[in-house]
């Protein structure tokens, strides 16, 4: 087998059709499906062992999140690539053929992100692909545009691990998904430590997969995401820039926080947003930093460049669609 797709599953069992039907009708075949559930109370396991008994399954006792359930998969594999999953999708039929094709093109490639396009309006994307910012702001690139866009494929600052492909044996030098990150933002910070390390993170605009958006939390902003979310970016600076770095940026990271933190005052989320921040700084020194290294130098000079480009194009983006509706 060439491929294992990982998919991690909490109470998704009526997305679960939909999802595995698509990959019956891939043409691509040399892969193998991997079920983690996250001890679902709506009997998504038990429905996959009935209705795909082709599908294997791995039913743990409670509910690890997002970044325990698809390390428990990566660990189980043995493929020399991983595909990681939403439960809420549908993919194109040549989408895993398509992921495989982009990333063989260089063994300097560690992910590769598909185009997602939101399952309820097919004429709009929903990712190609994850940016970040000096202000510490994940960027869920092209989000809202229509899918006559990103056409081109292109390099991204990491992928969107709900629905991408990986290089299995570049984990084992780079680390694995952070599991106390439980959920959000751990794909930009394994794909941020792939970068460090060298490696190049695509997108891949033929890899065409469907997805509902927040099958599993519910809603774009609530209470449980809003706090993970501004905890775990804490954790991702914090772990992944030198001190170096961070005091270089500084400033835009404060002033990112705070313009965040107003927003979600606005929209009633304020204290989720500041108990989140508080408790990433209160907890920063139990994570496990990037040692940094003289010969990741150059990596880190043009991750920083990137972060400054990625700021100024996501500014410009912001103002032309507020301003002039484009």
């Amino acid at each position: 087998m060439k491929v294992t797709i990982i998919i991690p599953n909490y109470n998704g069992c009526h997305f679960m059709d939909p999802c595995l039907a698509s990959l019956k009708k891939q043409t691509f075949k040399d892969f193998q499906i991997l079920v983690v559930d996250n001890a679902s109370t709506d009997g998504s396991a038990a429905y996959v062992k009935e209705h795909y008994p082709e599908t294997a399954v791995i039913a743990l006792d409670r509910n690890y999140g997002f970044s325990k359930a698809v390390n428990v998969g990566i660990r189980h594999s043995r493929t020399p690539y991983v595909i990681l999953l939403n439960n809420d999708t549908a993919a194109d039929p040549h989408y895993v053929e398509e992921l495989v094709r982009t990333i063989e093109k260089s063994p300097g490639i560690f992910s590769v992100s598909s185009k997602m396009i939101q399952m309820y309006h097919p004429e709009l994307i929903d990712s190609a692909g994850d940016l970040y910012t000096l202000t510490g702001w994940g960027v869920c690139r092209g989000t809202g545009r229509p899918v006559s866009n990103y056409t081109e494929t292109d390099e991204v600052f990491s992928a969107c691990a709900g629905a991408a492909i990986y290089r299995r044996r570049v984990f084992q030098k780079i680390g694995l998904f952070d599991e106390k990150h439980f959920a959000y933002l751990e794909d930009i910070d394994v794909g941020y430590r792939a970068r460090i390390f060298g490696y190049r993170n695509l997108y891949c605009p033929t890899a065409l997969v469907y997805h509902v958006g927040s099958g599993t939390s519910g809603s774009k902003y609530n209470s449980f995401k809003v706090k993970l979310s501004a905890r775990n970016n804490i954790y991702l600076n914090y772990k992944n820039m030198p001190l170096l770095q961070l005091l270089l940026n500084f400033l835009p990271l404060l002033g990112g926080y705070l313009l965040k933190y107003a927003f979600f005052v606005k929209i009633g989320f304020g204290k989720d947003y500041k108990d989140g921040i508080l408790e990433g700084l209160k907890n920063r020194k139990t994570l496990k930093k990037v040692p940094f290294r003289m010969r990741h130098l150059r990596h880190y000079v043009r991750i920083e460049m990137e972060l400054v480009r990625y700021t100024f194009s996501y500014a410009k983006d912001w103002f032309t669609r507020k301003i002039w509706g484009k």
